[in-house]
């Protein structure tokens, strides 16, 4: 599997869904910024996940960004397939500003997209989401220019059961 090689990724958690009627959370590594006028993110979610058919029934998701305190939930969701392993998962959620899909309280941040596009690439879609709100933990991320501060509190998928984290050094090329 040649794209293991772009490995590791940031791995992030798609919720999909409204609370009143059916919710899910996913774990996707397959996550891209596309545009920042307007702000595209993209997510490539197989047909097969639950979290597609909820996506495609609603048209909106929100990505979370999960800490490395959260490393059991993201396996969870990532291993465990529909919405009862919700009951394994020590998350709870919250209101969204600008989308009916919830928000994760725990997330480091949550970005709240409406889908604007979609195509199918071999066996995964790729939902194109234009971002219509946001929340984030002001004690992670700088507010002015949205970087984070204590990286060491973000994970990446190595392969199979493997993250890593970010170290605090921050490296500046040499010019």
């Amino acid at each position: 599997m040649a794209y293991r090689l772009l490995y590791p990724l940031r791995t992030y958690l798609i919720v999909s869904g409204r609370m009143s009627e059916e919710v899910n959370v996913m774990t996707a590594d397959w996550v891209t910024v596309l545009s920042h006028k307007p702000v595209l993110v993209g997510v490539a979610i197989s047909p097969k996940r639950y979290t597609h058919k909820l996506i495609e029934k609603y048209g909106e998701y929100v990505i979370a960004v999960p800490s490395k305190d959260m490393l059991r939930d993201v396996w969870i969701a990532g291993t465990e397939s529909g919405p009862d392993k919700l009951s394994f998962m020590n998350i709870s959620f919250m209101e969204s500003k600008t989308v009916r899909t919830p928000s994760i309280r725990e997330a480091l941040a949550n970005i709240e997209c409406r889908v604007v596009a979609k195509n199918t690439y071999g066996d995964h879609t790729f939902f194109v989401g234009e971002v219509t709100g946001y929340t984030f933990n002001k004690e992670v991320y700088d507010s002015e220019e949205y970087a984070p501060k204590k990286l060491s509190l973000f994970i990446a998928h190595v392969a199979k059961e493997k993250f890593t984290r970010f170290s605090e050094e921050i490296i500046i090329p040499e010019i």
